[in-house]
């Protein structure tokens, strides 16, 4: 059976390595799914571009945003069932770092990650640059290139 591991001439230890990212991102991503299936609030404040479907007809400038907003509880839902996913992904990475096939596979959930923040911020205009999308861009961003970096350390 495997165990969580690093690269053996990693000389950084577990502490720096890719399997505790993808471990400290995994949980992360499961507090995240918590927090979609509770409140819409967090997640409301990454989608907080204006809405081209107003949850009321006919919105006025005295509209109360929350009642015109992209979050609705389905989409918050949905949004915690993907991260759900995403997590358990790296987190079998995590375990298994040295497996071509689930570094791949968690590879592919930062690209998917960060097009999808990319195109509600770039494309849909539903998310806007700020603190709340700057999370998830940075940390997508950040470990595609890492993971692409140090492909060879962790896969023979």
């Amino acid at each position: 059976m495997a165990r969580l591991r690093t690269s053996p001439s990693s000389p950084t230890g577990f502490l720096f390595s890719r399997s505790n990212n993808f471990s400290q991102v995994a949980i992360t991503a499961l507090g995240n799914t918590i927090q979609c299936y509770s409140t819409l609030s967090f997640t409301s404040r990454v989608y907080d571009g204006p809405t081209s479907f107003p949850t009321i007809p006919n919105p006025t400038k005295h509209t109360s945003p929350s009642l015109n907003r992209q979050v609705t509880a389905l989409s918050s839902r949905t949004f915690g069932t993907w991260s759900a996913i995403q997590a358990f992904v790296r987190l079998y990475a995590a375990y298994n770092i040295d497996n071509a096939a689930f570094y791949q596979l968690a590879y592919l959930t930062y690209a998917v990650a960060f097009a999808h923040f990319m195109s509600e911020w770039w494309w849909y205009g539903t998310a806007r640059w700020g603190k709340p999308l700057a999370g998830p861009v940075v940390v997508s961003t950040g470990t595609l290139v890492w993971m692409w970096w140090v492909w060879g350390e962790y896969v023979q």
